[in-house]
């Protein structure tokens, strides 16, 4: 360190030593730390930007080995010309392709989806005939779900759980900082036309006849505009079904002036679709259902996921408020709805985990100075750590940082440098006091000597 470098900061200790601004600072800091500590952004997983695109291509009839050479190869080319682009996986299928470009660590996620577009649509060259046009679906940390409700009962089926949890997805939807909804399990509702083919033959109709049928009757739109009294009004036409009473009274031929509906053909029933997949729950050892545990239900999950930058702990607390709220109006009273996934919840006891770190740590630390330095040294540890760390909290919140798994891990390993800072200043002015050539000294130089002393040895250990 140089002679200017080392006046200057005496200057700035010697400042500091009498000052009575200083009291107001330290509270001034503590504020501001509680502030942060209230207001940072909380959440599971960390901020780190790494850029991911799925690329979604269809090529009907086609078998993967053709996509693969044909669609796959040629994309990739062009793929790895982009900047920045670090991997590029790729999975071709029975009729589609799906392929993930991933970026460098830090690229900005905007800019990197812009290059992929430009980079595909500019080179349209590339697409085989047959195949579709690219759709590009960005990824980011911030898709993974924060909270995943489980609805599950005996007494609903499937599709009736499914339909409680579009319900519910409504609700959920309209919440500030929601970014995405999905459904996992249950049965979609669909319209089964079950045609008898005796009365098909009966009236001389084939199946094809009432495909087409239904098909030209089944649409909606706008057939023009009309000016009256300085107005336009626009004419549509809404052809679509409502409900399944309009579908068994659909005219479908007139045979000999006499009309054939759907219902004298064909048997109209709504019920849910073929299963696909399987989604149960079974009650656990912390259910409040005792006498269920351990048993079979069939389930749906609710998966929501939050907007960037947004609080996850409460965001959480606030989704599921709202489906308290809605109980016996969006769902019935005796579903059972089970949180299944609070990042949230686990966001708030990773920061008050930290909270008790420092506790701990504080007063461990002033506990052992009380009897080997004495108690004025150690209630000075116990201010200068938590004013530190507040000022640290501060600067998360003023740039930008949330508490998660990474920072939160950074700040509980920085404990130990915070405390050992203040433990080697004071510990030094201790043994300065008693020195015999500083006993006619005033305390203040002594402090600024002391301070001085070690000062460079504990900057350069904090240095990378």
């Amino acid at each position: 360190m140089s002679k200017a470098e080392h006046d200057f900061l005496s200057k700035i200790t010697s400042f500091f030593v009498d000052s009575k601004l200083v009291p107001l600072v330290i509270i001034f800091c503590l504020f501001l730390g509680l502030f942060a500590l209230f207001n940072t952004p909380s959440e599971e997983e960390p901020q780190i930007v790494v850029p991911m695109i799925d690329i979604f291509v269809s090529m009907p009839k086609a078998s993967p080995e053709e996509i693969e050479t044909r669609v796959v190869y040629p994309m990739e080319r062009l793929l790895w010309e982009i900047p920045g682009v670090e991997y590029v996986y790729s999975q071709a299928m029975e009729g589609s392709a799906l392929t993930t470009v991933r970026f460098y660590v830090g690229e900005d996620e905007e800019k990197s989806l812009i290059r992929t577009y430009a980079k595909l649509y500019h080179h349209l060259d590339w697409i085989p005939p047959g195949c579709s046009m690219p759709l590009l679906k960005p990824k980011s940390i911030d898709d993974v779900p924060i909270v995943s409700l489980t609805l599950w009962s005996s007494k609903y089926t499937p599709a009736e759980l499914r339909q409680f949890a579009l319900s519910l997805e409504e609700e959920i939807r309209s919440i500030f900082g929601v970014s995405e909804v999905e459904i996992k399990g249950g049965k979609k509702l669909q319209v089964k036309i079950l045609l008898n083919p005796h009365k098909l033959a009966l009236f001389g109709l084939d199946l094809e006849d009432v495909a087409q049928r239904l098909a030209a009757l089944n649409q909606g739109g706008k057939v023009g505009e009309f000016t009256q009294d300085n107005y336009t009004f626009t004419v549509k036409v809404d052809g679509l079904f409502n409900n399944m009473l309009e579908l068994k009274q659909l005219l479908l031929f007139l045979k000999k002036d006499k009309p054939i509906y759907l219902g004298d053909v064909a048997r109209v029933v709504l019920e849910g679709e073929e299963n696909k997949n399987y989604h149960f729950f079974v009650p656990g050892l912390a259910s409040k259902h005792k006498e269920l545990r351990g048993q079979l239900f069939p389930a749906v999950t609710i998966a929501i996921a939050k907007r960037k930058g947004f609080n996850a702990t409460s965001l959480a607390k606030a989704i599921i408020q709202r489906v308290e709220l809605v109980k016996g109006k969006a769902y019935p009273q005796d579903l059972n709805i089970s949180v299944t996934r609070n990042y949230g919840q686990t966001a708030k006891e990773k920061s008050d985990e930290l909270l008790e770190h420092l506790f701990i740590a504080t007063f461990a630390v002033a506990l052992l100075i009380v009897f080997f330095l004495g108690v004025r040294a150690s209630f000075i540890v116990m201010i200068a750590v938590p004013v530190t760390l507040a000022i640290t909290l501060f600067i998360y919140y003023f740039m930008g940082y949330t508490l998660n798994r990474v920072t939160l891990f950074a700040l509980i390993f920085c404990i130990g440098i915070l405390v050992d800072d203040p433990i080697v200043d004071v510990e030094n002015i201790v043994r300065h006091i008693h020195l015999p050539e500083n006993k006619n000294k005033p305390f203040r130089d002594i402090i600024v000597e002391a301070v001085n002393e070690v000062r460079s040895p504990l900057v350069w250990l904090l240095l990378p």
